[in-house]
């Protein structure tokens, strides 16, 4: 296994239940480490181009309105196979199939408002990373 990066985004419902050091802590304990992180409120433009592979879909203003509502964490994690992990950790989109000890079992509301965001595959987190961050502002 190689040390990868991968992007995550503590999204607005835990944001604003003040979840955003717990679920740190469960990327931490998972062996993954925050190599870059800020607190942001996102813009609707952000929030649709970040999006956009979805804007055809019928949960698309759904989807940038609940990510716009509240502020932010999006982060980049290292760690060895970072996605898989990551992933590992969030659990499954929808809460009631995600496994016990997950983010989205113990903090999730909803299937939408799901706590977290995390890439799926190495090109995506590339993306993602660079969407939001300079290279400057990895300094893990």
């Amino acid at each position: 296994m190689a040390v990868q990066r991968t992007f995550s985004i503590i999204k607005p419902d835990a944001t604003k239940r003040n979840l955003t050091g717990k679920i740190i802590a469960k990327f931490e304990d998972a062996g993954l480490r925050v190599v870059a992180s800020k607190r942001i409120h996102m813009s609707r433009e952000q929030a649709e181009g970040f999006y956009g592979v979805h804007k055809d879909r019928p949960f698309f203003g759904e989807l940038v309105d609940f990510m716009i509502s509240e502020p932010v964490v999006v982060q980049v994690l290292e760690g060895e196979d970072a996605i898989a992990k990551n992933r590992e950790v969030m659990g499954a989109t929808n809460p009631t199939d995600a496994a016990e000890g997950t983010i989205r079992k113990e903090f999730a509301l909803s299937i939408g408002e799901n706590s977290v965001h995390g890439s799926d595959a190495e090109e995506t987190a590339a993306e993602e990373i660079k969407f939001f961050f300079n290279d400057d502002e990895i300094v893990g």
